[in-house]
């Protein structure tokens, strides 16, 4: 198991605040992209990449920016809470955005995969590549500034543990994490 030394993972409630942020979110997601819909028609499925993209542009105007920027905006929080689940401060900026990015990806493929045995619901392979930029833009905008101000923060509060002089000892209130116990 790893060990993390002081001030290299965020504080627990905040964790636990963005693990069920992650999960009210991925609830939300999945009951707007899985509900079955009455429609008379839906089109083919789109394996083509870039394909309905390509069409949306042609359109031009709001009308595209619509249909394009809903795809990019569904996941795009898990840019954000998937790497606050993690809770590691210290960690390669390019590690972290590969690892959040696949996990978007991942993500989005697995509901465009249930989403070819709901009715009504059309699967489409721009839908992943568009999540997964939203995923990826919202990675690079908010992640590496928050994990600046909380290591801040972190060094601000003192992160190291305060010595005793000349004998290089930590109060024992440190050495025994629940407290005063004595065996």
């Amino acid at each position: 198991m790893q060990r993390h030394g002081p001030g290299t993972t965020v504080a627990p409630r905040l964790r636990a605040t963005g693990f069920l942020l992650l999960v009210a979110h991925l609830l939300i997601v999945g009951w707007l992209m899985l509900r079955p819909r009455t429609v008379p028609w839906v089109p083919a499925a789109n394996l083509t990449p870039l394909a309905s993209i390509n069409a949306e542009l042609a359109r031009g105007g709001w009308p595209a920016v619509w249909h394009l920027g809903g795809p990019v905006l569904l996941l795009a929080p898990l840019g954000v809470l998937l790497p606050l689940v993690g809770g590691r401060l210290n960690v390669s900026p390019l590690a972290s955005m590969a690892r959040t990015v696949f996990g978007g990806a991942m993500i989005s493929l697995t509901i465009e995969l249930l989403q070819s045995g709901v009715p009504g619901q059309v699967p489409d392979v721009d839908a992943v590549l568009l999540n997964t930029l939203g995923v990826a833009l919202a990675h690079l905008l908010v992640v590496p500034g928050a994990r600046c101000r909380l290591r801040r923060r972190d060094e601000r509060l003192g992160g190291a543990t305060p010595r005793i002089s000349r004998v290089g000892l930590a109060p024992q209130a440190d050495v025994f994490s629940a407290g005063r116990t004595y065996f």
